[in-house]
């Protein structure tokens, strides 16, 4: 699973409905009236590169999974929520989400390349919402340009990596005029879904502000590493720009000790440092996908000692409500009054002695 993917034939089109991607051949669970619900309540689109890599002969192909349209998405469970991680109550401005002190969200564009299936985001993304344009963005920069304890600026959506270099160009100038912005962090699945989008100009505008650049990539199994996304990683990180991973747990993708260390080492070996491995978020109709927390520590705890220190990734649940998130990783640590006993990586537990008293 570390070896590149090979090179497949690609349609030149994004498949963008339940009827295209029939006529394309890919099987979808459940009777048509139920997938015309879905489709009429979120968006569906799959880009010729994943597309290439579902395998059509396996009905729990995980690309598949992430992308083809599910009638279990309209079982919605008590506690789920459209705005599951509490956007709209830490949104001062249209546009700005200002949960931590000194870091700031800017959602620039509502589109996306392909709409996950288990996104937090699904009831407010599609090609219908607008972009961040004329007095909206000015609110936003101003706003972020009226509070200096913001330090970094993360830019999301939709995926900003849609935009064209030319708007790039002036959300970075817009920031370049900040101050006390010192990092810009844009978070993206274009380099893995879209790879042809990351060109030499489009790497050029994300550099052109003259801040610390940050991607947050995001990926969820190892066959996302195709030869062309490798390419795109390479792109970026040749420029200089900093990488870090985004991953999102999910049964039936990537829920196996294996296939998460394949994919933490294809981010390592991309030179793509990983950063999180998010919980499910509770996005309505998800809850096929995700697991307990439990299960998610034990696979943890099966990567640790395992797996290099480099491509170990937090595991954090983003808490209901906009509280932020929290590193829910296992604990190898128990605490008593003669010291402390430490699990290693086979559970095997070991004294250590308490401190001296002073």
């Amino acid at each position: 699973m570390n070896e590149m993917s090979p090179i497949r034939p690609v349609r030149r089109q994004s498949l963008r409905s339940v009827a295209e991607l029939a006529a394309a051949g890919f099987a979808m669970p459940g009777p048509a009236e139920a997938l015309a619900a879905l489709e009429r309540r979120y968006a569906v689109a799959v880009t010729p590169i994943m597309a290439s890599l579902i395998d059509r002969s396996d009905s729990k192909d995980p690309i598949a999974a992430q992308f083809l349209p599910d009638p279990r998405e309209l079982d919605v469970l008590p506690g789920e929520s459209a705005d599951p991680i509490g956007d709209e109550a830490h949104a001062p401005v249209e546009g700005i989400v200002h949960r931590y002190p000194d870091r700031a969200l800017i959602k620039i564009i509502h589109a996306c390349p392909v709409y996950c299936r288990f996104c937090f985001r699904r009831e407010m993304v599609g090609p219908g919402g607008k972009a961040l344009t004329g007095a909206a963005f000015d609110r936003a920069i101003a706003y972020l340009a009226s509070r200096p304890e913001i330090w970094e600026v993360i830019v999301t959506g939709g995926d900003p990596f849609m935009l064209p270099p030319r708007k790039v160009d002036e959300l970075m100038a817009a920031l370049a005029a900040i101050g006390h912005v010192k990092i810009v962090r844009w978070h993206t699945r274009v380099p893995m879904v879209d790879p042809g989008r990351v060109t030499p100009a489009f790497v050029a505008a994300l550099r052109s502000g003259g801040k610390a650049v940050y991607v947050g990539i995001h990926a969820n199994h190892p066959r996302e590493f195709t030869h062309e996304a490798r390419a795109a990683l390479e792109r970026l990180a040749d420029a200089g720009i900093a990488l870090v991973s985004q991953s999102v747990l999910l049964r039936g993708v990537n829920d196996d000790p294996a296939v998460l260390a394949a994919l933490m080492r294809a981010f390592v070996e991309n030179r793509v440092r990983p950063y999180y491995l998010h919980h499910p978020d509770l996005a309505p109709g998800t809850s096929h996908f995700r697991l307990s927390i439990a299960e998610g520590q034990a696979l943890m705890r099966k990567l640790r000692g395992h797996l290099s220190g480099l491509a170990q990734p937090t595991y954090v649940l983003d808490i209901p409500g906009g509280h932020g998130k929290a590193p829910i990783g296992p604990v190898y640590l128990d605490d008593d009054a003669d010291g402390a006993a430490i699990v290693d990586r086979d559970g095997r537990r070991h004294p250590y002695p308490p401190a001296p008293r002073r």
